[in-house]
């Protein structure tokens, strides 16, 4: 019991009472539920009542003005989009919203002291006004007006999940500060960087570069069978085309085109598409870091090059429809483009000169 008291923060007697008082006794021994000593809380509620927004009017329709009022023009006229009808789901992807006033519940709670310095009824927690919108038995605000959060979520975020460690992929050994010192200055082909671009649907097209010759190299990432067919569902297969398997074995194919002279490190951003980066480094040899988080300047190569296919790749559209051979064509314009770092030379002139040293070292070192 101390134990459980020390891990909570709590004194041990807290504990004791509460198992005491709300634990089940149906049986010989005690046996505490959480769903039990909830039961048992709500029956001896002394004074169960109304959320304050049931039933002090004033004050609810001060809550729905400042979170969901209407936008005026100078003329009265209202403005902006309508919106999509309420589903019961979090707020549209990439859809219009309806403008409204947007206040915060804690903007709100802040500023009721501030309108009606007077009028102690005029009171209300920022917490109370998200029970009103998440917990439909308390009542007193339409769950469609959770859209009108900043975020648009129609349900609380898990505190549990707040709490998980975003890049759990990412070990000590994978940080940037481990990447071989001589991918820094340039001079040593064969360190690539990586990411991927997002298209409409879950599509996506992984891109590389290498950092010394700028060389550009598209990968192809299909959806998979079954993908808008098959519900997705928690833990389920990644169908999309970009799950950690699937980016993982399209790069393998990619890199072991190459020589292992030229796979010499990948820098890749914080993306868990990557997760099965020690897979990637088992079979062809080729080691990953991730780069800072918020970071993309330590990509800046990739960064770049993820600009100059948006001319080809736009946001908004579904990349999915481009095949395999017409993404590499992509590519080809692009390192056939002359680029003053290279001295107007062309990446593919500057890897195609790589390749040929590399080769002919090979046949070298083993003749």
């Amino acid at each position: 019991m101390r134990e459980i008291a020390g891990r909570l923060g709590r004194a041990p007697s807290t504990i004791s009472r509460e198992l005491r008082r709300n634990a089940s006794t149906r049986t010989y021994r005690l046996e505490y539920k959480a769903s039990t000593a909830q039961w048992h809380a709500e029956r001896r509620a002394r004074r169960p009542k109304n959320a304050k927004l049931v039933a002090h009017d004033a004050l609810r329709t001060y809550v729905q003005d400042k979170l969901s009022g209407s936008l005026f023009a100078a003329d009265g006229t209202r403005i902006g989009p309508v919106g999509p009808a309420w589903d019961g789901k979090n707020k549209p992807h990439r859809g219009d919203r309806e403008w409204v006033t947007a206040w915060s519940p804690r903007q709100i709670a802040k500023r009721l002291p501030i309108d009606f310095p007077g009028d102690p009824s005029m009171r209300i927690s920022h917490e109370a006004i998200y029970q009103a919108l998440y917990v439909e038995a308390r009542g007193g605000l339409e769950r469609h007006r959770s859209w009108h959060l900043r975020r648009g979520r129609t349900k609380r975020m898990p505190r549990a999940r707040t709490r998980q460690q975003a890049w759990a992929h990412v070990t000590e050994d994978t940080v940037l500060s481990k990447r071989p010192k001589e991918a820094t200055d340039r001079k040593t082909a064969g360190h690539w960087e990586g990411d991927l671009i997002i298209g409409l649907k879950r599509s996506a097209i992984a891109t590389l570069v290498d950092r010394t010759t700028r060389f550009a190299m598209l990968v192809h990432l299909p959806r998979q069978a079954g993908y808008g067919i098959i519900p997705p569902r928690k833990n389920g297969p990644a169908l999309a085309g970009y799950g950690a398997i699937t980016t993982k074995n399209a790069l393998t194919a990619t890199f072991s085109t190459l020589p292992a002279a030229l796979r010499r490190s990948l820098t890749w951003d914080r993306g868990k598409e990557l997760s099965a980066h020690r897979l990637l480094t088992t079979e062809i040899g080729l080691p990953v870091y991730f780069a800072d988080p918020k970071s993309p300047w330590q990509r800046g190569s990739n960064e770049h090059l993820n600009g100059l296919l948006r001319q080809y790749f736009p946001k908004g559209t579904d990349l999915s429809r481009w095949s395999a051979a017409e993404i590499t064509a992509v590519a080809d314009a692009i390192n056939n483009r002359p680029r003053e770092i290279l001295d107007w030379r062309t990446p593919a002139e500057a890897f195609e000169e790589l390749l040929r040293s590399t080769q002919q070292t090979i046949v070298a070192t083993t003749g």
